[in-house]
């Protein structure tokens, strides 16, 4: 064996599927997933290329193994709370890690193969609801709505040219208002000052917009 081949191995002996898709998320989390590579992770992990089959087949595999990573990063909606509060407390943990994962919004509902944590993560949504008294097509109206709010809000918030209520605020004063003449814009014009005043914060929409499903979505329970 080669010097070359010989150092190849040693580095290779530190893998395993952990690590792996660790590096995976790291660099999904840096440059999104679309850039990402076999290769390319490959020499992130100074390993060879080959090397990375023995722990995931494909990237494809490699996709799931991420994406369960992140389903075990939400909280689970605790069980010893009302629904509201327990589907609450699970929807701000998943924009929360969403926030940190942007790359996976687009991902979370297109796996085929889904890992344990992910299986998990759904077992204990849809418990929480049917054991709230939903049967089971409203439990499932309640559990796509409430996905598609908290995946569409992090997908919304993630392409933001701001990330603080600070930084909106100099973005409206400097570059929004200049092009908002108060006679051709009057409401647009009204409505950017007003927020500027009030120290918006956008940040706190997502309670406002989730806590108004959660209120919709009582009656039917208590009807059905």
């Amino acid at each position: 064996m080669s010097a070359r081949e010989q150092r190849q191995v040693a580095s290779d002996a530190g893998l395993s599927k952990q690590r792996v898709v660790a590096e995976a998320i790291r660099l999904a989390d840096r440059e999104g997933v679309h850039g990402l590579s076999m290769r390319r992770l490959a020499g992130a992990l100074g390993a060879g290329a080959m090397s990375l089959y023995h722990y995931v087949a494909n990237k494809d595999e490699l996709l799931d193994a991420m994406i369960d990573i992140v389903f075990e990063e939400i909280e689970l909606p605790p069980e010893q709370t009302d629904w509201q509060s327990a589907m609450r407390r699970r929807a701000v943990s998943a924009r929360q890690v969403l926030a940190r994962h942007p790359w996976a919004i687009g991902l979370m509902e297109s796996r085929t193969s889904p890992g344990p944590a992910n299986l998990r993560h759904r077992e204990a949504v849809t418990a929480c609801l049917r054991r709230a008294g939903f049967p089971v097509l409203m439990a499932t109206h309640a559990n796509w709505l409430i996905d598609s709010y908290v995946y569409g809000f992090a997908l919304q918030e993630a392409s933001l040219p701001f990330d603080t209520a600070d930084e909106l605020a100099d973005m409206t004063e400097d570059v929004f208002l200049p092009q908002l003449p108060p006679d051709e814009f009057p409401y647009l014009n009204e409505s950017a000052a007003a927020l500027v005043a009030a120290g918006y914060d956008p940040a706190e929409e997502f309670i406002f917009g989730l806590d108004l499903i959660l209120a919709a979505l009582e009656p039917l329970r208590a009807s059905a």
